[in-house]
């Protein structure tokens, strides 16, 4: 059993002002795995006036200083890189080989993305005798969820830290244990004490405050749409800069001339990875209806071949994270065969002989329509809805018609007519024919999927200040 009882702020460990504690569950277990504290009001206003009082120097720092403070960073989170992956696996149930080559990683990718960034990115530039220089906004709020834990945390901390902000981190209560392990790793390589503040607790306690907070300038915000606007809303007083990546309900969009075998298995491999918890995941597969029969025949034999199974089997997929979620997508299955899906793989319940832990069945629903509800929400689980359409208009029309736009698929052989789709699709992200990830590469939505980008040089710009100084160089003569 872990017990993390104590918030790390102004670079100490200390005790919450108001105790109160919360268990973490084991996804595959069902059983507590460690236990919390539970921040308050308070706890957040002590951090975020350490942060406000570490901005001053920290924010003077030069770009040298900084690198060498990631370097350090990263040199420490390589030596916990083995106790970070088993607290993901623990706290929110990611197959141990997920977590060790996909989960844990993403902490060192950001860090270098960081770094590589930060060696040259340009804070000045002299236009005329004006010169626009780009400054730290100063404390940021940072609220980071449940289903990617570290990822969400390094994209988050480590441009804000390049750039010279100083910052509050609020993760998940779902999902405590990854965020611990890296604020030890902050404190090991000599974060300047109140830089880096973890204040543990849940939205409408902690979350709210550090949203409501005068004296922080802006808050980055990963999780659900209905989550985001709250966030925002609690933000809106206080007139701070709010970046949000929210929901998404991704179309996978295959052409005519697509390598069907290819991109079948790719689409119902990219939906089951994580179990299913990934706000970009490709959950709406958008299929030529001539080839409608071909395509579920596809999707049953991969979705069907793959393995459900404890942590630490060796199984493809692990649990969901938690009985709520689990109650969640078995209702929006249900909801899916009442309005007229046909269940191709998988279905309801849990699979055989996984009575214990939150498991689902790796589910493929076909004969989908665009107004049915598993079609318009995000269900966040191993489960993918299969649509037809006739025409490529068509195609990108019901693609399109989505509240969400964090991320998009389509798979062609004509490369040309294949760019010519992704440029017609709604959608921060567009992955052309399963294209590898890039952490270079800006990641945010369009629509209710969010504002503002995350990962590589774009991720900086989300916690700077655009500064005009007239007047700076003197008039040629």
């Amino acid at each position: 059993m872990r017990e993390y009882l104590k918030f790390y702020i102004d670079g100490q460990w200390v005790d919450p002002l108001q105790p109160r504690t919360h268990e973490v569950i084991n996804p595959a277990t069902e059983q507590p795995a460690g236990r919390i504290s539970m921040g308050s009001a308070a706890d957040v206003d002590r951090a975020v006036m350490a942060a406000r009082r570490a901005f001053a120097t920290y924010s003077q720092t030069t770009v040298e200083e900084r690198v060498a403070l990631l370097e350090r960073i990263l040199v420490e989170y390589k030596k916990r890189y083995s106790d970070m992956a088993a607290a993901i696996t623990e706290e929110m149930g990611a197959p141990a080989m997920l977590a060790q080559k996909a989960q844990a990683a993403m902490g060192v990718g950001h860090l270098q993305s960081a770094l590589e960034v930060l060696k040259t990115y340009a804070f000045q530039e002299l236009r005329g005798t004006t010169l626009v220089a780009k400054e730290p906004i100063g404390v940021c709020g940072l609220i980071t969820p449940w289903n990617w834990p570290v990822n969400q945390i390094a994209c988050k901390v480590a441009p804000a830290l390049a750039v010279g902000c100083t910052m509050v981190l609020k993760p998940s209560e779902i999902s405590p244990f990854s965020a611990q392990v890296w604020a030890e790793v902050m404190h090991a390589a000599g974060v300047p004490a109140g830089v880096f503040n973890l204040v543990n607790g849940d939205g409408p306690t902690v979350g709210a405050a550090i949203a409501s907070h005068p004296e922080v300038d802006m808050v980055s915000f990963t999780g659900s749409t209905r989550a985001g606007v709250e966030v925002a809303r609690n933000a809106a007083p206080t007139v701070k800069r709010v970046h949000q990546e929210l929901g998404g309900k991704s179309p996978n969009l295959l052409l005519p001339d697509a390598d069907f075998k290819r991109a079948v298995t790719a689409g119902v491999r990219g939906v089951m990875t994580n179990s299913g918890q990934s706000c970009n995941a490709p959950t709406r597969m958008l299929v030529p209806n001539a080839r409608m029969d071909e395509v579920l025949a596809i999707a049953k034999e991969v979705a069907e071949a793959t393995t459900v199974g404890a942590p630490d089997s060796g199984a493809a997929l692990g649990p969901v994270v938690s009985a709520a979620q689990w109650d969640k997508i078995q209702t929006l299955i249900h909801r899916g065969i009442e309005e007229g899906a046909t269940v191709v793989a998988g279905g309801p319940g849990k699979p055989a002989g996984l009575d214990t832990g939150y498991y689902v069945r790796p589910t493929v629903l076909g004969h989908v329509n665009n107004r049915m509800t598993v079609a318009r929400e995000e269900i966040f689980g191993p489960v993918l809805v299969v649509l037809g359409y006739d025409t490529v208009d068509e195609a990108v029309a019901i693609a399109n018609d989505t509240p969400y736009g964090l991320a998009a698929y389509v798979s062609g052989a004509d490369v040309e007519a294949t760019r010519r789709v992704a440029s017609r699709l709604r959608a921060g992200q567009v992955n052309i024919n399963s294209a590898a990830p890039d952490l270079m590469a800006p990641f945010g939505g369009f629509k209710q999927s969010g504002n503002g980008r995350e990962w590589g040089d774009h991720a900086f710009g989300e916690f700077l200040e655009v500064k005009a100084v007239l007047g700076y160089a003197p008039k040629a003569a």
